[in-house]
């Protein structure tokens, strides 16, 4: 499998970014959520290659969004990075890593206009990305989200969801987010 590069994953938002400030708001997201997910790396048995370019290229889907609701950027994102011969290992970066898991259930429970299948992560590689995922927002203005945040925030989709963040919580620990909002100047809230 060839990973793509950050050279390269530069290249792909730029090229898929429909302006200079979708890109901006994006691609730093992304290289937070990576900043996040490295914290991690210690102990862990990962492709560290594969975790980097999967949370660089995590919400590149955003940028294909338009008026459709945000819940399809992940397909979306899969849809193009497929398309663009990236490996499947890569693509599902993007359609795996919304919430803590986005099941079948979920889909038709909550009538998500996304096919109905299981979006959950199959890999250690994308649960990490997933998680890291949950430490920081695009909201404007951009934030850090403490795990008890988000913990909080996940609660509006039912008590398993909750649960679920709990064991991933266990599993990995909490992140230090001091270093990268006095880095940013983003609140962690």
């Amino acid at each position: 499998m060839e990973i793509p590069g950050d050279a390269e994953i530069r290249e792909l938002h730029r090229t898929y970014a429909p302006s200079r400030e979708a890109f901006e708001v994006v691609f730093e997201h992304c290289r937070l959520v990576c900043s996040v997910a490295s914290q991690f790396f210690a102990g862990l048995d990962v492709d560290t290659d594969l975790v980097r370019a999967g949370a660089l290229l995590h919400d590149i889907g955003v940028y294909r969004l338009e008026a459709s609701a945000y819940v399809r950027h992940g397909v979306l994102g899969h849809e193009l990075l497929a398309s663009l011969g990236l490996p499947l290992e890569v693509c599902r970066f993007c359609s795996c890593h919304t919430g803590v898991g986005i099941t079948r259930d979920d889909v038709v429970r909550q009538g998500l206009p996304i096919p109905v299948a299981d979006y959950l992560p199959r890999t250690p590689e994308e649960e990490l990305v997933m998680y890291a995922d949950k430490f920081h927002s695009k909201r404007t203005p951009p934030v850090f989200l403490s795990a008890n945040t988000y913990a909080t925030e996940v609660r509006r989709f039912g008590p398993e969801k909750v649960q679920r963040f709990g064991e991933l919580r266990e599993r990995y620990g909490e992140p230090a987010l001091g270093g990268l909002s006095a880095a940013t100047g983003y609140a962690v809230v």
